[in-house]
C-alpha cells in the first residue's frame, strides 16, 4: 500500500535527516522524515551540544569546511529557530580551554595552533599555567597551560532539533513514524521506500540512519563502513560557581550548562549497540574531572546518559549520491561532532537534491569509498 508521495523520503530523524527536511523546505521541495524511534531520540539528544570547528576528525582537512559552515548555520539558526518557532535552544557563545598536562599535550596543542589561528572568526592563544588560574582557579595547578579559544558555541541538541523539527513542518515537511526496510527500485532508480507496512513513493530518498548506516549496505550494493560509537555524560550538581568556559582534556570535557547543571563526559567505547550506561564509563568521566577540577569530589550525580555516535572506519563522514542506485543520497559518520556537523551535512545533501551539486566539497566523503 502506499501510504503518501512526497518529494524525497528522508530515512532517519536525527539532526542530520532533520536538517536535510529543513533546507529542502527552504528550497520549496516536500519532504517525509520516517523515524523508527522518535526524532532526535538517540545521539541527537543526548550528545553534548559543543560547537567547535578548530579541531576534530580530518581538521584540519577535508572535514574542516563542513564544520565552518555547520558554525555559519547554527550562527544564524540561534538567532530564527526560536523567533519562528518558540523553542529556546540555549544557543550560547562559550570559549574553549584546551588543557596540557603533559610535555607531549604541550606540544601537540602548540604544534596546531597556527593553523587555528589562521581561521577568521576565532580569537585562539595560549594560556601559561598562571593564565589558566586566571580563568579559574579550581583548575589543578598540575596543568602546564592551554589553548583558550573565542570563537566556539554551545547549544542544548534536543531543544535544537526539537526546534528544527518545528521549522521543517513549518516548510512542508511531514514527520512520521516507521521502520524502512529497504528501497524500492525501477532498474537502477529508487522509486521509494519499503516500510515493514506499506511502501511509500518518492523521486528521491536520504540515508540518515546514523549508526546503523552499515545495514543499508545490502540496499545500495556497496559497503557503507559505519559502527557505533558509544559514547556517556555525566550531569552533575556541582558546587561553587558555573564554569565561564567549556575545558577539555584528551577528549573529555565539561562546562556548566544553562540548566545549571555541569555536564562531563565522555567515552568512546565499542559495545554494539549497547545504549545502556554503566558504572564504569561514570568512574572513568568522573576520574577524568577530577583530575582537572580537584573540588567536583563533592559533586552529586543527577543524570548519566549514553548514546551511540556513527563513526566510519576512517573518521570521515558518509556525503554524497550513492553509486549504485541513483536518487539516493547517504548521509551519516559524523562521529564525535554532529551537532556541529549535521546541519552543515543536512544543507549539502539538499544542494546536491535541488541543484545537483554542492559549493562545499565532498569527494572525500564518498559513499563508494569503502568499495575501493
Amino acid at each position: 500500500m502506499t501510504t503518501e508521495n512526497p518529494d524525497v523520503v528522508i530515512v532517519g530523524g536525527g539532526i542530520v535527516g532533520i536538517a536535510t527536511a529543513y533546507f529542502l523546505g527552504r528550497a520549496g521541495v516536500r519532504s517525509t522524515v520516517v523515524e523508527r524511534d522518535s526524532v532526535g531520540s538517540h545521539a541527537s539528544g543526548f550528545a553534548f551540544g559543543g560547537l567547535s570547528p578548530l579541531a576534530g576528525s580530518g581538521i584540519p582537512g577535508p572535514a574542516f569546511a563542513v564544520a565552518a559552515e555547520g558554525m555559519r548555520i547554527h550562527r544564524e539558526l540561534s538567532q530564527s529557530l526560536p523567533q519562528e518557532t518558540g523553542v529556546n535552544t540555549e544557543y550560547r557563545d562559550t570559549p574553549n580551554l584546551a588543557l596540557a598536562f603533559t610535555e607531549h599535550d604541550l606540544q601537540q596543542a602548540r604544534a596546531g595552533m597556527g593553523w587555528q589561528q589562521a581561521q577568521d572568526g576565532y580569537d585562539v592563544r595560549w594560556v601559561e599555567a598562571d593564565g589558566v588560574q586566571d580563568i579559574d582557579p579550581r583548575i589543578s595547578r598540575e596543568a602546564l597551560g592551554g589553548v583558550y579559544t573565542e570563537g566556539t558555541a554551545h547549544v542544548e541538541p534536543y531543544r535544537f532539533v526539537l526546534a528544527l523539527t518545528h521549522a521543517a513542518e513549518r516548510l512542508g515537511a511531514t514527520i512520521r513514524h516507521g521502520s524502512v526496510t529497504g528501497i524500492k527500485r525501477s532498474g537502477r532508480r529508487a522509486t521509494g521506500v519499503i516500510l515493514e507496512s506499506g511502501e511509500i513513493e518518492c523521486d528521491r530518498v536520504v540515508l540518515a540512519v546514523g549508526p546503523w548506516s552499515a545495514a543499508v549496505s545490502s540496499w545500495l550494493d556497496v559497503p557503507i563502513d559505519v559502527k557505533p560509537l558509544k559514547g556517556q555524560i555525566l550531569r552533575l550538581r556541582a558546587p561553587g560557581e558555573p564554569f565561564s568556559c567549556s575545558v577539555g582534556w584528551e577528549g573529555n570535557y565539561f562546562t556548566t550548562k544553562p540548566d545549571g547543571l555541569l555536564w562531563t563526559g565522555t567515552t568512546e567505547e565499542e559495545a554494539g549497540f549497547d545504549e545502556t550506561p554503566t558504572t564504569e564509563a561514570r568512574d572513568t568521566i568522573m576520574a577524568s574531572l577530577l583530575k582537572v577540577v580537584p573540588s567536583m569530589a563533592d559533586a552529586q550525580l543527577v543524570h548519566h546518559t549514553a548514546c551511540l555516535r556513527p563513526l566510519s572506519t576512517d573518521g570521515l563522514p558518509v556525503l554524497g549520491a550513492a553509486p549504485n542506485v541513483e536518487g539516493v543520497y547517504v548521509a551519516t559518520g559524523t562521529g564525535r561532532k554532529g551537532i556541529l556537523l549535521g546541519t552543515a551535512m543536512g544543507r549539502i545533501t539538499a544542494d546536491l537534491i535541488t541543484n545537483g551539486s554542492s559549493d562545499i566539497p565532498i569527494d572525500a566523503f564518498d559513499p563508494a569509498r569503502f568499495s575501493r
